[in-house]
């Protein structure tokens, strides 16, 4: 893959409003070579790097931030599941079939949306008509909003604090490029993933329902990797038994309710904090909507923390 010809020094600051930032060739330009980060195999991605001005990755940091711990699907994070596919993928390919373009298998991968994302903006910047552009721009904020600002901004997080150096230039880069699209949607909403998520847990929810939603960020608002979950059962004194989230939770939770309530209970705190922190848009921004659904849920495991110890 050739390496997409952007220069660290002119990403200083990506929230300017300098005439080159406003072209938007190069708003593409630079969203490319975003996209290539994710979607490439290490090799290739590390040339995407260089052209960014961040530092190299391994293959296995590659391999362990975006397969491993945060892979970048937003079925993911916006769907009901927390998992791949299902809902959250079912409205992106919806979208797609809307504009009349065919989905690709993963159409909810972050380097794809990525890419249609340009895709628009040079459609849009070529339309002959301002009926076309018009049309398009309403297309793209679509994008932009529905299936890509609803979610990203706290996956970019959670990839910040997995401690891959160029992947977290990445995430800060790819966040500052895209909060600057949001800041120019004509008419922000909140996503429809959000509008009609599940309502927060009660205090009388059962384990299993307890289990799921934790690993499931729109039900939660939180993002709880392996790698929290080894960390977590280091500071609590407890064995980390590998496997997939949901299972090494449970077995924190049957070795010490108490220990893995309170360390929860903490790592919900840290995201509604993450989620406040997010620059923010004009209009309905995702930010406090995730920052309420995180704060709820900090409140809800301290409730049950406080039953367990009461026997």
């Amino acid at each position: 893959m050739r390496a997409p010809s952007v220069r660290g020094q002119e990403l200083s600051d990506l929230g300017s409003e300098t005439p080159r930032l406003k072209s938007s060739a190069t708003r593409a330009e630079l969203l490319r070579a975003l996209a290539a980060v994710v979607l490439s195999p290490p090799s290739s991605c590390c040339r995407a790097l260089e052209a960014l001005g961040l530092p190299k990755v391994t293959g296995a940091e590659h391999t362990a931030v975006f397969v491993l711990a945060a892979p970048p699907h937003a079925a993911i994070y916006l769907g009901k599941e927390g998992k791949l596919g299902g809902d959250g993928l079912d409205r992106v390919s919806g979208y797609r079939r809307a504009i009349g373009l065919a989905p690709p298998t993963e159409a909810d991968h972050l380097g794809l949306l990525l890419g249609l994302y340009c895709e628009l903006l040079d459609a849009q910047a070529a339309a002959r008509s301002e009926l076309s552009r018009d049309r398009l721009m309403r297309v793209r904020e679509t994008l932009l909003t529905e299936h890509v600002w609803a979610w990203v901004p706290g996956y970019l997080a959670a990839v910040g604090r997995l401690g891959a150096p160029g992947l977290s230039g990445w995430a800060q880069l790819t966040l500052s490029a895209l909060h600057r699209e949001a800041r120019t949607v004509s008419t922000p909403s909140l996503a429809l993933a959000l509008r009609s998520a599940p309502g927060p847990l009660g205090t009388e929810v059962d384990r299993d329902e307890l289990l799921d939603a934790l690993v499931t960020p729109v039900r939660s608002g939180l993002v709880v990797t392996n790698y929290d979950l080894r960390e977590a059962a280091t500071v609590s004194g407890l064995g980390y038994r590998a496997g997939e989230r949901r299972y090494s939770l449970a077995a924190m939770l049957d070795q010490d309710p108490q220990a893995t309530l309170c360390w929860l209970a903490g790592h919900a705190d840290l995201w509604a904090r993450l989620h406040s922190l997010q620059p923010a848009v004009p209009g309905e921004d995702p930010g406090p909507w995730w920052a309420r659904r995180a704060t709820e849920t900090a409140g809800l495991l301290v409730a049950l923390n406080a039953r367990a110890a009461a026997g």
